[in-house]
């Protein structure tokens, strides 16, 4: 199998999970909107199976594991925000927790969520919109749109344009590196012996796709910052 027939396979294969008829139509849904929720569903049972039975005083072992973990995340997010923008640390680190366990679920055999460009651009529009609600909150709305003409009128397009820029530069960083390190593996599957396959997929499912979540999340932090100094 060469490069274009992997790519092909991957890119124009069926993405629908199940087709509803509704009325004269049909309601499609996606297997990634159906791999979204299953990742969800995960973190939030883990997240009530960890946090079970805390207590404030003569805690356990594991809840000063999970602590520290929250304060840890906490601290990474927090520093890539500045101390202006630290209320947005929690969300932040959400972000980054459900990106790197979606591109993670490739260990299971299963094509990432984040391998729909659907899922990548819902995911961009949420930060922009999270970034230009915080310049808001910041300056008000005479000087938000004052900004866009800093640091002279004459560059208000550029700046403007920026704004689209942002999103579609986002979800095509993330869309387009998991897409590659997935076809990777699908051309190390096809010349290799299985236990390569495996050695290699600790990599890129496991460490690139943190990397992947941890750069999404630092660009936003990014914009977060320079929108509310």
């Amino acid at each position: 199998m060469d490069l274009k027939e992997i790519l092909n396979e991957l890119l124009m294969e069926d993405k629908t999970f199940l087709r509803i008829p509704v009325g004269s139509g049909t309601l499609e849904i996606y297997k990634s909107v159906v791999l979204t929720w299953v990742v969800m569903l995960v973190l939030f049972i883990l997240m009530l199976i960890l946090t079970r039975d805390f207590k404030v005083h003569n805690i356990s072992k594991r809840q000063a594991a999970v602590e520290s973990f929250v304060l840890w995340i906490r601290g990474v997010t927090g520093g890539m925000l500045g101390e202006e923008a630290i209320g947005y640390a929690d969300y932040i680190a959400t972000v980054l927790i459900f990106i790197a366990f979606s591109n993670m679920v490739g260990l299971f055999g299963v094509v990432p969520a984040t391998m729909d460009l659907n899922v990548t651009i819902a995911l961009s529009i949420m930060s922009i919109i999270l970034v230009e609600a915080a310049g808001f909150k910041k300056k008000g709305l005479r000087n938000w749109l004052k900004g866009f003409a800093q640091p002279m009128a004459v560059i208000a397009p550029m700046n403007v344009l920026e704004l689209l820029i942002r999103p579609l530069s986002l979800c095509m960083r993330l869309f387009g590196n998991i897409l590659g390190a997935t076809v990777i593996m699908e051309l190390i599957k096809a010349v290799a012996p299985v236990i390569v396959p495996a050695m290699f997929s600790l990599y890129f499912d496991i460490f690139d796709g943190a990397i992947q979540a941890y750069v999404f999340v630092f660009l936003t932090s990014l914009y977060i910052k320079e929108a509310v100094e």
